[in-house]
């Protein structure tokens, strides 16, 4: 069906990449927003803009009622679903569908059933795509999971069948943990997709994650375009992904590609799609899932086949055939993504919540950076943390794996921390970069990394904040700036600044003429826009620069610390481990709080649970003692820092 408007059923980098295409080709576009997005920049690009609720995705980008009112308030006649969210909802389907608006993705036939894992795995043995041995059956009683799984035997893999994100996956490898994982798998099932339905398969030990890029149109027509290794893996959730795979030469990228088509073919699929397989060191490979829209990787195709696969959807979608044969399909080059998050390696990967107070993507040869960001955006616990997706092409593997660590290194995201150097540890660990990595790679390899531990500022970066935060008054203003009036001696000799970084804190001393006892370290200039030069040991570097009052983010190109200015507050450091103050760690809502007043606990039991960001967190206490406090109760939306409860700690 032909259309004119498409609005986009989503947010973010996602937003905006379609957003992009669609104009392109002379739509007119339409987003949607709640109200904690009202700023965001997908919103500003688009032709026209709705509020379509409350923060709450429940209440906003999940609420369909909302999303076609806004396609009838403005006359929108496709929509477009982006990934997450509803992309994979045949309901959301069918409605655009009955209310006469284009769906730029699948029938809503083929969504149900690859929302499946157990009816496709079905599907895939009948169509003769190879699938990993397991029990998929309707009983769901535990005898009959019990059964099953000691005759697929171990090491095995309980998946939630309507599952993704690896929520509701366990593995098992130990014959006495098979009842209670499957209870634990069957619990998480529930709650994240409110079906408890498992499938049961062997595990493949140590495979690459290598999955197709499928596409379908109305004429009948599947073809290929080619794999995608997203084998770099943390929790079951990609890291790094690639495009072609290290591991497969053409022979197997053609049986692999006909097995992908086979799948789609066996669906009746239109649109975009992703058959994802796990390979074998032998060349095996074994049908795992099947995406029923784009992939948040999909940049990694677009480069290596020079093709803009949004502007393939839009296309099919409105009846066109697809533009290339399977033949015309070529591969040049090599790209590799990243994603880049709101959250913290060195704590678990703890996702945080903050304000971008300056974003300035890399750039370079080959690079291109998916996002939606902009200066003074509020990262909130609301959404999933990937704040943007770095992405380069090079000639060969290696040429893009350097152009995207470069880039990776000096992207600018001052304000709240990301996982930039856990990225760039991973871009240069010898195993990746000589294309060895599989799914154990992150959990096995790179388990010890420095990356994955508190970074320890060099003395350099501590003297160039103490010069920066010593030298400027209150303002944001840089030396020789507006406002500045600079730093005096007050005749009383150096005068000390206490400073804190990395859990660190330090007392350095100025002087009228710099750091008494500090490096040989020299400003040579610093921009009021970030920039700074300072010469060290004799060697002049740059290093960019951003400052919120007492926090001043440092940044030299390989790393970035945040330092925070201790001198003036009262009562600096009592809030340390063993404190008794039981902080939130990040924005969320509290689904649990566990203890009362009076209530005596003891080091690391759990004191509250946070819910932030599609994750629960537990917060423990810090030491022994009594609660003396508690200041917050389940169901309430906290801050960053906001004090929940207070523990006097027994006395040494």
């Amino acid at each position: 069906m032909s259309f004119e408007k498409v609005l986009i059923a989503n947010r973010g980098e996602i937003a905006c990449r379609v957003i992009a295409s669609a104009q392109s080709l002379g739509y007119r576009t339409v987003a949607v927003f709640s109200e904690a997005d009202a700023d965001a920049r997908h919103v500003a690009l688009a032709d026209e803009a709705v509020c379509i609720g409350p923060a709450a995705a429940t209440q906003s980008y999940l609420n369909v009622a909302a999303l076609l009112d806004a396609c009838r308030r403005t006359g929108a006649d496709a929509v477009h679903p982006g990934y997450g969210f509803l992309s994979e909802n045949a309901d959301f389907a069918e409605a655009c569908e009955g209310a006469g608006i284009a769906f730029i993705g699948p029938p809503p036939a083929a969504i149900r059933l690859m929302g499946s894992k157990r009816l496709s795995k079905i599907a895939m043995q009948e169509a003769g795509v190879p699938c990993v041995p397991g029990y998929q059956g309707e009983a769901q009683d535990d005898d009959t999971l019990i059964r099953e799984a000691q005759r697929v035997g171990l090491p095995l893999m309980i998946k939630a069948s309507a599952g993704g994100g690896g929520r509701g996956m366990r593995v098992v490898t130990d014959a006495a943990d098979i009842a209670a994982q499957l209870k634990s798998a069957r619990q998480e099932a529930t709650n994240s997709f409110g079906n408890d339905e498992l499938i049961l398969e062997r595990a493949v030990v140590n495979p690459r994650h290598v999955e197709i890029q499928v596409f379908g149109d109305r004429q009948g027509n599947v073809i290929h375009l080619g794999e995608r290794d997203c084998s770099v893996q943390r929790r079951h959730q990609k890291v790094v992904e690639e495009a072609p795979s290290p591991a497969v030469d053409p022979a197997l990228r053609a049986r692999m590609g006909e097995a992908a088509v086979n799948a789609a073919r066996a669906c009746d699929y239109v649109g975009a799609g992703t058959v994802e397989f796990l390979l074998a060191d032998n060349g095996d490979f074994y049908f795992l899932e099947m995406n029923t829209r784009l992939q948040v990787e999909h940049p990694v195709t677009e480069l290596v086949t020079g093709q803009d696969l949004v502007a393939w959807q839009l296309r099919v979608a409105a009846g066109e055939p697809l533009p290339l044969s399977q033949e015309q399909v070529t591969i040049t080059g090599h790209a590799m993504e990243v994603r880049l998050y709101a959250e913290d390696p060195a704590r678990n990967y703890l996702p945080q919540t903050g304000t971008v107070g300056r974003w300035r993507p890399g750039r370079g040869e080959g690079v291109r950076v998916d996002h939606g960001l902009v200066d003074g955006a509020r990262v909130g616990s609301h959404y999933d943390p990937m704040l943007a997706k770095i992405i380069a092409v090079g000639a060969s593997r290696d040429e893009a794996r350097r152009r995207l660590l470069r880039a990776v290194e000096e992207t600018e995201l001052m304000g709240l921390d990301d996982n930039r150097r856990f990225l760039a540890a991973i871009l240069r660990h010898p195993s990746f970069a000589a294309g060895d990595a599989t799914t154990a790679f992150i959990g096995g390899d790179f388990a010890d990394d420095p990356a994955l531990s508190p970074l320890a500022p060099p003395a350099a970066l501590w003297g160039l904040a103490a010069l920066l935060l010593g030298r400027q008054g209150p303002s944001r203003s840089a030396p020789g700036g507006p406002g500045y009036a600079g730093w005096h001696s007050s005749g009383l000799g150096a005068q000390p600044l206490v400073l804190a970084a990395a859990g660190e804190e330090r007392t350095l001393y100025l002087t009228p003429d710099g750091l008494r006892d500090g490096p040989d370290l020299t400003l040579e200039r610093v921009d009021p826009d970030g920039g700074l030069v300072a010469t060290l040991d004799g060697v002049r570097r740059h290093y960019r620069w951003w400052r919120d009052g007492a926090r001043l983010w440092l940044q030299d190109g390989t790393l970035r610390v945040r330092f925070e200015d201790h001198t003036h507050r009262a009562g600096a450091g009592v809030d340390g481990p063993g404190s008794g103050r039981i902080q939130a760690p990040m924005d969320g809502a509290l689904t649990e709080v566990a203890v009362a007043t009076g209530d005596r606990v003891t080091r690391g039991q759990v004191i509250a649970v946070l819910e932030a960001m599609k994750m629960e967190h537990s917060l423990t206490a810090d030491c022994d003692g009594v609660v003396a406090a508690v200041d917050a109760t389940a169901g309430a939306q906290v801050r960053r820092q906001q004090l929940l409860v207070t523990v006097t700690p027994d006395q040494p």
